[in-house]
């Protein structure tokens, strides 16, 4: 993914509403209604990329969505937006390859490419009316072995996973996708439009015992934003899945 073009006047609008933060209207009665992002990473069945550029993605394709002009004011997919962003944030990650992912791209969403890695974020809506192309898509069952990608680019936001966790390549994909998102309302308009010209690219990396609790103590000082999970899937509720830490260049 390239820089992204756009209007910087509108670009704050839709900022500002990130800004705003998640949630506040509950669940609907109805089970069927209840909002979700789907995400799909591309797992070619041979030669599959490297999971810290595939979760890259998905973190990148998520926020791309949630600043895109068309979720802003009078866009084609604000309404779908924030229907989503103002009741209790879900994203549910699936997989494809060949056929499939050529489909899935034909439904409205944001496909990001890092290092040849590929995922796309949907626009939201209700999980009892997913478009059959991305309803079909299989959600658990393949992970990817954990890589070595070396240092990460100072010039990039990292969003660093808590090993100790173990979790599933969909799940770590939904906790970066919230990450990036959360990263991004958090930071000033100034900031944003920065990772903005550089295609909202960020790193992710694993962190063992002693850097989480580094990485925690900067939450504490305010200095990154931690990601709490709500415990419906892998993981205990509360539970701290990712902290974001913005690019050192900010």
């Amino acid at each position: 993914m390239g820089p992204v073009e756009f209007d910087e006047a509108g670009f704050r609008v839709r900022h500002a509403e990130l800004a705003r933060g998640y949630g506040g209207a509950g669940d609907p009665d109805d089970p069927a209604m209840v909002q979700a992002m789907q995400i799909v990473l591309h797992l070619p069945k041979v030669d599959p990329p490297p999971r810290s550029a595939l979760l890259a993605a998905a973190a990148t394709a998520s926020v791309a969505l949630c600043l895109d002009e068309r979720v802003g004011p009078d866009g084609e997919w604000a309404q779908r937006y924030l229907a989503w962003k103002r009741s209790r944030i879900r994203k549910v990650t699936r997989r494809a390859r060949g056929a499939q992912w050529l489909a899935a791209n034909e439904v409205d969403g944001v496909t990001v490419d890092i290092d040849g890695a590929q995922a796309r974020a949907f626009v939201p809506g209700p999980v009892g009316e997913v478009d059959p192309r991305i309803k079909r898509l299989q959600i658990g069952g393949t992970d990817l072995d954990h890589d070595e990608p070396g240092p990460a680019d100072p010039d990039l936001p990292v969003l660093w996973l808590n090993s100790r966790l173990g979790m599933t390549v969909g799940k770590a994909a939904a906790q970066v996708g919230h990450a990036s998102m959360l990263l991004a309302g958090a930071s000033t308009a100034e900031h944003a439009l920065r990772w903005a010209e550089r295609g909202f690219r960020c790193s992710v990396r694993e962190a063992d015992a002693r850097q989480w609790q580094t990485l925690a103590d900067e939450v504490a000082r305010g200095a990154a934003v931690a990601v709490r999970d709500a415990g419906f899937t892998e993981v205990a509720p509360g539970s701290m899945t990712v902290i974001a830490v913005p690019a050192r260049s900010w």
